[in-house]
């Protein structure tokens, strides 16, 4: 029988729902600096012709295996990753970072290597790692084990911010590869492969290297060569394809009466997520909308422009490729 992410302990349609109760509560502190309501990828707040963009996340349940493998300077990356490319999808520069490890017992040497990935992720980001918070709480968080979270600020001229405000049909849509899992869906990949050692340093030929390996690399950041794309093409909209996969994050991407038409062949789906859905017997669906198969972001730029995106991106070590365009229609996405 199919294990899904509802089965795995994660209700999508509570997080929905819970995001529906909050708005009201957070549109209520709202001032006239304040650009858009809850639903962008990053806060934006205006100062004069600058706007501030905000972001903050977690890593999550990948932190198990982390736990497991004792392993935890890579962790920090992925909760920068986290922050900063959701801030560039708006076309800010992140400017600065700040950490937060909560812990049942505080052991020196794991702080010191969480925050020597967290300052790793900072430097890939071009940001600067000015503070943060460790908490220790005894007899609330298992010992051995905690949880990391952090929050970026990204600054960008109100002229040049990102929305979706410029996306048209006929737009060309542009993947830019993932590292594997990155950090979300974690608890569905915890239902379907033990957080263990024994198992996670297991060797599988088709990854090319061991469970613990696969799923511990850190999640790509896409900032510096972003940014320096959008300096030399004229980018619509940014997509950063985090939890709900596919079907959640590119219509953000998209207005209203619009349509993403990605195609399903090009897609380059990475043998992890074969894994994965072999070993839950899920359908396409429920894998697009769980994670992000192997695309970590996604550009929407007109189609003349589209040769020269890729070109640039690849060249700065990004693989990027054409997966889709925009079309009308409000589905939002379409996979085809």
């Amino acid at each position: 029988m199919p294990v899904t992410y509802q089965e795995a302990g994660v209700s999508v349609e509570a997080g929905y729902e819970a995001v529906r109760r909050m708005k009201a509560y957070a549109e209520a502190t709202f001032d006239e600096n304040v650009l858009q309501s809850l639903g962008s990828f990053g806060g934006m707040y205006a100062l004069g012709e600058q706007v501030l963009v905000s972001g903050t996340d977690g890593v999550g349940t990948k932190l198990k295996a982390a736990f497991a493998l004792e392993i935890h300077d890579t962790v920090g990356i992925d909760c920068v990753a986290m922050c900063a490319n959701d801030v560039v999808c708006h076309g800010a520069k992140p400017l600065f970072f700040l950490d937060y490890i909560a812990t049942g017992k505080l052991v020196p040497d794991v702080a010191a290597a969480i925050v020597k990935g967290v300052a790793t992720g900072c430097k890939q980001a071009g940001c600067a790692l000015i503070g943060g918070e460790t908490a220790e709480m005894p007899g609330f968080y298992p010992i051995g084990e905690y949880d990391l979270a952090g929050f970026c600020v990204g600054i960008v001229d109100k002229t040049n911010l990102i929305d979706n405000s410029r996306v048209r049909a006929g737009d060309a849509i542009i993947a830019l590869a993932s590292s594997g899992v990155h950090s979300n869906g974690f608890s569905l990949v915890r239902k379907l492969i033990p957080m263990e050692k024994v198992t996670l340093d297991e060797f599988l030929p088709e990854l090319g290297k061991t469970l613990g390996e696969e799923l511990l690399t850190p999640t790509n950041l896409y900032v510096k060569p972003v940014l320096s794309l959008i300096e030399q093409v004229e980018v619509h909209s940014i997509s950063h394809i985090t939890g709900g996969g596919f079907y959640e994050n590119i219509p953000r991407s998209i207005p209203k009466g619009l349509t993403a038409r990605i195609e399903r062949a090009r897609v380059r789906v990475l043998p992890i997520f074969r894994l994965l859905q072999s070993l839950g017997e899920l359908d396409e669906r429920h894998m697009f909308n769980t994670f992000n198969m192997g695309v970590g972001m996604t550009i929407t730029l007109t189609a003349d422009a589209a040769d020269k995106a890729l070109a640039l991106l690849n060249a700065s070590g990004v693989t990027a490729y054409a997966i889709g365009e925009v079309v009308s229609g409000d589905a939002g996405v379409t996979l085809c």
